[in-house]
This record gives C-alpha cells, sequence and structure tokens, in this order.
C-alpha cells in the first residue's frame, strides 16, 4: 500500500504537495484537540497522518 501512495506522490507536482501537506496538518491539529476533550475511537488515525505527512515532506526534499 505504501508503494501505492508513494508513485501517486512522486506524479503530483509541488503546489498539489503543499497543499495536500497543509491539509495533513490542520487534519492533525484537529485531532490534536479533539482528542485533549475526550478519547479517541481511531488510536492509530495519528500516527498515520504523521506518516504522511513525512512522506510528502520528503517527496518535496526530493524535488528541489
Amino acid at each position: 500500500m505504501a508503494k501505492k501512495i508513494l508513485d501517486n506522490l512522486k506524479g503530483m507536482k509541488v503546489e498539489e504537495l503543499k497543499k495536500n501537506l497543509s491539509e495533513l496538518k490542520e487534519s492533525l491539529r484537529a485531532i490534536r484537540f479533539k482528542a485533549e476533550g475526550s478519547k479517541s475511537k481511531n488510536v492509530k488515525e495519528q500516527a498515520g497522518i504523521k506518516k504522511s505527512i513525512a512522506r510528502i515532506m520528503t517527496e518535496l526534499t526530493a524535488k528541489k
């Protein structure tokens, strides 16, 4: 599955990657604040978003 995501990221332009990165960061922030108030039902969601952010940042660095 990670191979498909990586291939998809390689096909994106820099602007698309930056837009996707900002959306993921915003959703991670929302999850963190939601978790402070109550227990999250999907515990692994935060880890998955962090991994996606790392993949996008790696691809942005490679395209420079």
